[in-house]
């Protein structure tokens, strides 16, 4: 493909020379080309419009070329030199039209060209003139390039005139659509900040800055349903919002300056309507939009001087996120907008604004809400979703109970939403067991401890206070910003600690996150907790434990052999047992304050013989173990607890149960073989006799179930009598456990 200079570009370009030669210039510079320019009223009127003075440019470049630049003696003709800076900024005027696919070179290419080298003669007297290239670039690429386009084809201007509507396709009048979206019910004081800097001689667009969900969008238009009833301020009537869709004027440009023609015809769009507003969704997206290489201009850099001007107003929303890690380091396009907080509304005025759109879904979804169910929604969104906020996340769990209600009719000419909806939607979306939510969880609660006892054997305390402060969480009367429980289990290896975690998990109908603590000793590994630092492998990966919390935040978490793990991670857990929040390696929270943390710990276990020594002789094992405790642990972590868990030792009635638990277990993974297991008197009492040991607990059991039972059924069930099934009859032969 050709590149040529267009015609425009070609006649500033040879005038460049013209001047260069009447000087008998040795070298043409880009100084001659921008004295060139300075020829042309078009460009002249956009340095005006910039601010830009126009006498104290053309003097400046006056004095640099008459002087500085060596002359040729004499009167004969000669032809001037290009200077390698000139040839430098062609030749990127020529690459910007091969990398845009364009088969001309405009003169905003050759403009961007010579401001972009900052170590100039001409950049230093554009600088001193009050001149920022860029502004002047916004106006080159819409008037002076499309103006030489109209020379060459004069039937295009009269084509555009006829189209001069198409704007408002690449717009979205939300006056237009105001019942289409929900009503705005509340935020008065939000809706007058964002009214006076409307009002505003300067710096007239309000930004609004919040969370996702708190209703940033509803405020827009809210503002537009106010203009349509004539309940705003004289200078506000009869104004038209605009939402501009970045999107949707960057597909299809494939070319360079095809999206700043867009933008430049929507903005002159919008400046021929009188009282216009244009706004913004996710303003963040701003910076970078359109920008396709090295020196090229973005969405913000082409609106500031629309910003700046005052005439169209905009209004802007963004999150904090966005705001800090791309608006707010933009300090030009910051300073031309007024923050406006957003705030999450609190529960009483989330249950207004939902009373308020009750009629509208009701009658969306052909259903009736019972009284009560928005409080209760309301409440239970509070409680259970979490990393969401207020009104969103409690409209949400209306509407989806609405459409679950037309998934599954009922018989009658009303189909009600009841609080049982609400509950099993929350179970979905939490990852809760109905259990948590059902409306008799009082008599569930009740029978806890009764229930767990049944599987956990000889540590009746243990579970009395685990239930105690399970209890005293369900009702309302702990710190709402701490977790449920936070407990340390203390007491000998094999005595139930890790056991009872998850039988709690169970009959509470909720998940048990378990984190082995000796792989966390290092201090390295502490950050694959919550996640690596900027810079690190694995810094997108995010954390392992704020992940998992987030992803299930109502949980028994497990933190086994506690005492093993580095430093680092109590201090980590301080945080969690004071305000039940966790930040990750990228500022996200997870919240704590639905997770049962229990810890378990076998510090101590080398002290253990203590406890049978001289005076100390009637002490257990685990109190033995507690004392070394508080010298493991700081003064800060054990008062952050909500209770320590002394385990008992292990003894013969314990041992005596688990045996017993143990062999029923075996015993059902032998029915798929068709093997019915029979243990003699003498046979039971062999495993017990062998397996009880204060030092090993009930790991010793299991050893010698494994190691002999186990071994012995093994053989018989492979190449034995028992391979086809039947009857094993288990004695005691020899001091060692056979088959009869």
């Amino acid at each position: 493909m050709e590149i040529r200079y267009n015609k425009l570009c070609e006649e500033i370009i040879n005038r460049a020379v013209i001047i260069g030669t009447q000087l008998r210039n040795e070298f043409i510079t880009p100084e001659h080309v921008m004295m060139a320019f300075l020829e042309n009223e078009e460009f002249c009127e956009i340095l005006t419009e910039c601010g830009g003075d126009i006498d104290l440019l053309k003097t400046e470049l006056s004095l640099y070329v008459s002087k500085e630049i060596d002359s040729i003696d004499g009167d004969e003709a000669y032809t001037p030199q290009c200077s390698f800076l000139l040839e430098k900024i062609l030749n990127m005027a020529y690459r910007n039209a091969t990398n845009s696919d364009r088969d001309e070179i405009t003169c905003s290419m050759v403009f961007q060209a010579m401001s972009s080298i900052e170590e100039s003669h001409l950049s230093y007297y554009l600088a001193k003139a009050n001149i920022d290239p860029t502004e002047v670039l916004i106006y080159m690429i819409d008037d002076m390039d499309e103006e030489d386009d109209d020379d060459d084809d004069e039937d295009a201007e009269e084509s555009r005139m006829s189209h001069k509507d198409d704007w408002k396709k690449m717009v979205t009048c939300l006056n237009e659509h105001v019942n289409d979206h929900n009503p705005l019910i509340g935020r008065s004081d939000e809706l007058e900040r964002t009214m006076e800097v409307l009002c505003r001689k300067e710096k007239n667009n309000p930004l609004h800055i919040g969370e996702p969900g708190v209703g940033k969008t509803s405020i827009a238009y809210g503002l537009a349903a106010m203009i349509e009833r004539g309940a705003v301020p004289e200078p506000l009537k009869g104004t038209k919002i605009y939402s501009l869709d970045l999107g949707n004027l960057l597909a299809g440009t494939q070319y360079r300056g095809e999206f700043e023609k867009r933008l430049k015809t929507v903005m002159k769009g919008v400046s021929r309507e009188e009282n216009s507003i244009i706004y913004i969704d996710e303003i963040h997206n701003l910076v970078g939009a359109g920008q396709t290489g090295e020196g090229s201009l973005d969405a913000s850099n082409m609106l500031k001087p629309y910003f700046e001007d005052g005439s169209i107003r905009f209004i802007g929303s963004t999150t904090y996120e966005e705001f800090n890690r791309y608006f707010s380091k933009n300090k030009g396009l910051a300073r031309r907008f007024q923050n406006i907080e957003i705030l999450a509304p609190s529960n009483s005025e989330t249950v207004t604004i939902i009373k308020g759109l009750q009629e509208n879904y009701e009658n969306f979804h052909h259903v009736k809400y019972d009284e009560g169910v928005v409080e209760y929604a309301v409440d239970m969104a509070d409680k259970y979703i979490n990393e969401r906020f207020f009104p969103d996340k409690a409209i949400d769990l209306i509407d989806e109970a609405g459409a679950y209600r037309q998934l599954h009719p009922v018989a009658g000419e009303t189909q009600p939403v009841g609080k049982d909806i609400i509950n099993l939607i929350l179970a979905k979306i939490c990852r809760v067991d109905s259990f948590e939510l059902k409306a008799d969880e009082s008599k569930n609660l009740a029978s806890l401890e009764q229930r767990i006892l049944t599987k956990i054997y000889g540590q009746n305390e243990a579970v009395e206070k685990i239930v105690t402060s399970v209890q005293l969480s369900k009702a309302g009367l702990l710190d709402d910003n701490k977790p449920i429980s936070s407990l340390l289990f203390v007491g000998p290896t094999g005595v139930g600690k890790t056991e009872i975690a998850r039988v709690l998990a169970n009959e509470l109908g909720i998940k048990l996150i378990r984190f082995d603590m000796s792989e966390y000793t290092e201090k390295h590994t502490v950050a694959k907790l919550i996640g690596s630092p900027a810079g690190y492998v694995g810094y997108e990966d995010g954390g392992l434990l704020t992940d998992e919390i987030r992803k299930t935040p109502h949980c028994v978490l497990l933190l086994d052999e506690i005492e093993k793990a580095h430093s680092d991670i109590y201090n980590i857990l301080l945080q969690v047992m004071d305000y039940a929040t966790l930040t990750d390696n990228k500022g996200h929270k997870a919240d704590f304050r639905n997770v049962i943390l229990i810890m378990t710990s076998n510090a101590g276990a080398q002290y253990a013989k203590q406890a049978s020594v001289g005076f100390n002789s009637n002490v257990s094992l685990g109190s033995a173990m507690l004392s070394q405790v508080k010298k493991t642990f700081k003064p800060e972590f054990i008062n952050r607890l909500s209770s320590i868990v002394t385990f008992n030792d292990m003894d013969e009635t314990m041992a005596s149960k688990i045996v017993k638990k143990k062999l029923g277990e075996l015993s059902q993974k032998l029915e798929p073989k068709k093997v019915t297991l029979k243990l003699s008197d003498e046979a039971t009492e062999y495993i017990l006799k062998h397996g009880i040991t204060k030092e090993y607990g009930a790991r010793e059991i299991e050893r010698v179930i494994t190691s002999q039972l186990k071994t012995l059924l093994t053989k018989e069930i492979l190449f034995g009598k028992l391979k086809e099934g039947g009857e094993a009859n288990i004695i005691v032969e020899n001091n060692e456990l056979k088959l009869k």
